[in-house]
C-alpha cells in the first residue's frame, strides 16, 4: 500500500485505507523519522477503529491502552526510551503481542527479535509537508 496525506484528513483517509487493506493484521510497526507523524497516524487509526479517549504518546508510560469498537483493546507502544530488548519482555510485552488485539509500535527496531514475522510495517517518509506512507507485510 502506498498512500499520500497533506491534512489529518487526509491522514483519516489513509488510516481507513490502512484497516482495509490489512483486516486480519493486529501487529503494526510504524518507522519514521522524528516528527514524520507516527503518533499522530496512530490516534487516527485509533479513532477509526472506535477509540473516544484522550489519546497521547505513550513516550514515558511506554504503552498506552484504549478501548475500541466492542470494547476491543488496544495497544500502541513508544519503544523510544528503551535501553534494551529486555525492558520490553520485562513488561510483558509478548503477552501484549500474542492477545490477538491491535498493536501499535512505534521504534520497532528497539524490540526487532522480539516481534512476529507477519507484522505490517508501516514507513512514513515526509516530502515537502506531505507524508508519503507506504505499508506492507514482512
Amino acid at each position: 500500500m502506498k498512500a499520500q496525506a497533506k491534512s489529518l484528513e487526509d491522514l483519516n483517509k489513509v488510516a481507513v485505507q490502512l484497516l482495509v487493506n490489512y483486516p486480519e493484521s493486529r501487529i503494526f510497526a510504524f518507522v519514521g523519522k522524528m516528527g514524520a507523524g507516527k503518533t499522530t497516524f496512530i490516534q487516527r487509526i485509533c479513532s477509526e477503529l472506535g477509540v473516544t479517549d484522550q489519546m497521547s504518546s505513550p513516550t514515558f508510560s511506554i504503552v498506552n491502552e484504549y478501548l475500541g469498537n466492542r470494547n476491543s483493546e488496544i495497544y500502541h507502544f513508544d519503544m523510544y526510551r528503551l535501553e534494551k530488548e529486555e525492558e520490553a519482555f520485562d513488561m510483558g510485552f509478548d503477552e501484549y503481542l500474542a492477545s490477538g488485539n491491535y498493536c501499535f509500535i512505534e521504534w520497532p527496531d528497539k524490540v526487532s527479535s522480539l516481534l512476529p514475522k507477519d507484522l505490517v510495517i508501516v514507513r512514513i517518509n515526509v516530502e515537502n509537508d506531505t507524508r508519503i506512507i507506504f505499508a506492507d507485510i514482512i
